[in-house]
């Protein structure tokens, strides 16, 4: 089941979701909207190898916005720290994100539960367009879980993505055993 915007205020209040900074005007009907932050990040190497820690190299956007490149994936952020203690966050593109041919993750746009950070976003585009920090870039959906939870994201020892950051979190694959 989805969150309602009631639900979601009703959570809010009692500190099992944590969205700061929060704005009100950015509540929907049973979502919320999260903003690009002003860093991104691309990755150093045009060949990127599971087995290593790629490096990146951190961008800001400037007050007149960056113009993004297709076959190229930009690591950005959101503005907004986000806490979940009894919820899975979903982080979804706004469809007026996706009618400008931006995508903003591949593959990772579910949170679990106890994550606890902001959210990097794997952000690709099919043609030229340009961003702006500030602009809303997605929306945050809340499902409820059935039972009871055993271990919580941000109390698992092998949680990768746990050191709470403003600036957008590289690949960690490297630190799997495989």
């Amino acid at each position: 089941m989805i969150l309602s915007d009631k639900e979601i205020l009703a959570q809010l209040e009692g500190g099992d979701i944590v969205i700061e900074p929060f704005d009100r005007n950015c509540l929907g009907t049973n979502s919320y909207d999260v903003h690009l932050s002003k860093y991104l990040a691309v990755y150093k190497e045009l060949v990127l190898d599971a087995k290593k820690h790629n490096q990146v190299e951190e961008l800001i956007i400037p007050a007149d916005g960056l113009e993004l490149q297709p076959g190229r994936i930009y690591l950005g952020v959101t503005q907004e720290y986000t806490e979940t203690h009894k919820t899975v966050p979903f982080l979804e593109g706004k469809s007026s994100i996706g009618r400008l041919g931006i995508d903003i993750h591949a593959t990772a746009g579910k949170g679990d539960v106890g994550f606890c950070n902001t959210w990097t976003l794997e952000i690709s585009c099919v043609q030229p367009v340009r961003v702006y920090a500030r602009m809303p870039i997605g929306q945050l959906i809340y499902f409820t879980v059935e039972g009871e939870i055993e271990r919580l994201y941000h109390t698992k020892p092998s949680a990768k993505y746990n050191e709470r950051t403003i600036r957008p979190v590289e690949s960690m694959m490297w630190k799997n055993k495989f």
